[in-house]
């Protein structure tokens, strides 16, 4: 059975799932994020506004005077109010988005203020608990969307928190701006919106990696049609284009985010897996009595890589970091984990067809186009590794042993990676 791909997003559908999968909007958004909240949460929408080191006005926000634990301890509870937009799946989606903003900014907001008092040597301890008036509200959420109830990359960071200046003009990185921020990203010139505005910009992309994956997988199990490597081609062409394009903006990361910038704003976005600053987890109270751990946001979970690794039958190598990101998979929207495994499936070949890999390999140009595609992978896997080490490893004045997803970050990357892939057919 196919799995359902959208050829037109439905932006107006509130009752779909935000995140799904189109061959118009790729691995983005059906449709533009909520900039802003409904009138029920307009307590939440303050703090938000009130929340970052700078605020959009200019002025110092309560992250900067260390103010957010006082004013959470008088925010209401608002786990009334998510009910009556129970159907509404968009709104829903900007309530996970902007409950996981305050929420991490209050755990975390202890080891920002530990990172600028050692200058930036220690993180200290996070907040082991999370009040009732944000963990309930939280987990409400996370249960209707179908994410943790924690931040993840898609359904809140970065995918989900953007919004575009000029509403009448396209996806241009000019006319795009972040909807939420810790530190200075309400500046659409800052390195922390040019952090997420560059993934943002290179996701726009995956239209066209799922376009072509879907034409590549038709063609693959259309044993009788006469176009069948015609149609196969045109697919890995698409995707082959796609991927340039998502590459040259993923170098434009240099220009819009500096590298000694990111350790302030890194400094929210970790998570409560496997991290020093919160060896035993954290009590989200009414919700659980035991602590709950997750992972932090993190590229790693973005779906356009792990597509294409699947697409084209790439075998991992085994070691404890395939694992970790193996357990990333579990930090992605429904909609996406579900579209990836079924391209693994359906890409690895039956006894009625082949797989990806050799079909390709079985004919020059499609070999040759198949061999163009990994170099882009390697290409993206290169500057990612580039990026790892201008951006973390060399800006520490004592290296964090996490990344902000938990993997062993220094442990892994100063080492050389085995080669993903093996090219024999």
């Amino acid at each position: 059975m196919d799995f359902e791909v959208l050829t037109d997003s439905l932006p107006e559908d509130t009752s779909l799932p935000a995140f799904m999968v189109s061959t118009t909007r790729g691995f983005l958004p059906r449709q533009d994020p909520p900039a802003v909240l409904p009138s029920e949460f307009e307590a939440l929408e303050s703090i938000l506004q009130d929340m970052p080191i700078r605020k959009a006005s200019g002025e110092p926000g309560l992250l900067h005077s260390r103010e957010l634990g006082t004013r959470v301890e008088s925010f209401p509870n608002l786990v009334a109010e998510i009910d009556k937009y129970r159907d509404n799946k968009v709104i829903l989606n900007a309530l996970y988005r902007d409950y996981s903003f305050l929420l991490s900014a209050y755990l975390f907001e202890p080891c920002y203020d530990m990172y600028v008092k050692t200058d930036g040597r220690e993180y200290g301890l996070g907040r082991a608990r999370l009040p009732a008036n944000i963990a309930q509200p939280m987990a409400k959420v996370a249960e209707l969307t179908g994410f943790k109830p924690f931040m993840e990359y898609a359904g809140s960071y970065a995918l989900f928190n953007w919004r575009r200046l000029d509403p009448n003009r396209g996806m241009d990185y000019d006319n795009l701006a972040l909807i939420r921020a810790f530190e200075n990203g309400l500046d659409n010139k800052s390195s922390e919106a040019g952090f997420v505005l560059i993934h943002v910009e290179m996701v726009k992309h995956s239209h066209g990696l799922v376009s072509g994956v879907q034409k590549g997988l038709k063609a693959l199990r259309d044993l009788d049609s006469p176009d069948r490597l015609s149609v196969f081609q045109e697919g890995l062409q698409e995707i082959l284009e796609a991927f340039k394009k998502i590459n040259k903006v993923m170098n434009d990361m240099w220009q819009k985010s500096k590298p000694e910038a990111y350790s302030g704003f890194r400094t929210f976005i970790f998570g409560i897996h496997s991290q020093p600053m919160f060896p035993d987890g954290v009590i989200y109270e009414g919700v659980s009595v035991e602590p709950m751990k997750f992972r932090g946001e993190s590229g790693a979970n973005d779906s356009m890589i792990p597509l294409v690794d699947n697409f084209m039958c790439i075998d991992m190598p085994e070691n404890p970091l395939t694992q970790i990101l193996k357990d990333f998979r579990n930090y992605r929207p429904d909609g996406h984990k579900g579209y990836l495994k079924w391209v693994e499936t359906v890409a690895k070949g039956t006894d009625d067809y082949p797989s990806v890999k050799e079909f390709s390999l079985g004919n020059q140009k499609t070999a040759v186009l198949y061999l163009l595609i990994l170099d882009q992978i390697r290409e993206f896997r290169g500057r990612h590794w580039n990026f790892t080490r201008e951006y973390i490893l060399k800006q520490g004045k004592r290296l964090h042993p996490k990344a902000t997803g938990g993997s062993p970050i220094v442990e892994v990357y100063p080492r050389p990676l085995p080669c993903p892939s093996k090219l024999s057919p």
